[in-house]
Parts: C-alpha cells; sequence; structure tokens
C-alpha cells in the first residue's frame, strides 16, 4: 500500500509525495506554506479520487510523466518515467492505494532517528 509522506523543503515551505510500497516517490504536490494545508489537501484528494485526472505527458528528453488535477487545479506532478508502461503502474498504484494510504509527517525538525554515537 502507498503512503503519503509530508516535509518540508528547505525554503521552509511544505509539500507532499504518494510514495509507492517499494519506497518509489509517485507524484510530489505544490508547494504549502501550512503544514495543516498538506494535510487537508491530502484528505480531498483522498475522498474525490474518482475525479481526478491524470493529463500524460513526454518531456524533451523522452521521459513520460502525468499532471494530477482535481476540480480543475493541478495538485501535484509526478516523477519522471522511461516508458508509457510504467507511468501507467504508477497512475494504477494511486487509484488502487490513496483511499486507503496514510500519511507520514517528517516536516519537523527534529532528528527522528537520534544521533548515532
Amino acid at each position: 500500500m502507498g503512503t503519503f509522506v509530508i516535509a518540508q523543503r528547505l525554503s521552509g515551505v511544505y509539500k507532499y509525495e504518494f510514495v509507492s510500497r517499494k519506497g518509489k516517490t509517485i507524484f510530489t504536490s505544490n508547494d504549502f506554506e501550512l503544514r495543516f494545508e498538506c494535510e487537508e489537501e491530502i484528505e480531498k484528494l483522498k475522498s474525490s479520487l474518482e475525479r481526478c485526472v491524470f493529463m500524460r505527458f513526454k518531456s524533451s528528453s523522452g521521459k513520460f510523466f502525468f499532471r494530477l488535477i482535481l476540480d480543475g487545479h493541478e495538485i501535484a506532478v509526478s516523477r519522471r518515467y522511461t516508458t508509457q508502461l510504467l507511468l501507467q503502474k504508477g497512475i494504477d498504484e494511486i487509484v488502487k492505494y490513496a483511499d486507503k494510504a496514510e500519511f507520514l509527517d517528517f516536516s519537523s525538525a527534529e532528528d527522528i532517528f537520534g544521533s548515532s554515537e
């Protein structure tokens, strides 16, 4: 099952990613000023997944990616895939698991693994 991961960029804004069962990022959201906005958008996405549109593109370097559109607004961009089949597998994973996915919050500045002495 996939997981939503909330993190903070170096610039101080927040983002979330949907990560596959194997630990690979499938898509990354737009930026948010506040962490709770990430949680709200994740819940909105989970509850309205059937209304999402996946717009597929091919980059100038030949890689495939999609933009996730909800209610006419782009909310996320996928990672780059080498083939259309892998792109479709990423989309399928979102459709199958996103509504059941939990989210992890790695946005705090605390060292979650502790120091190694």
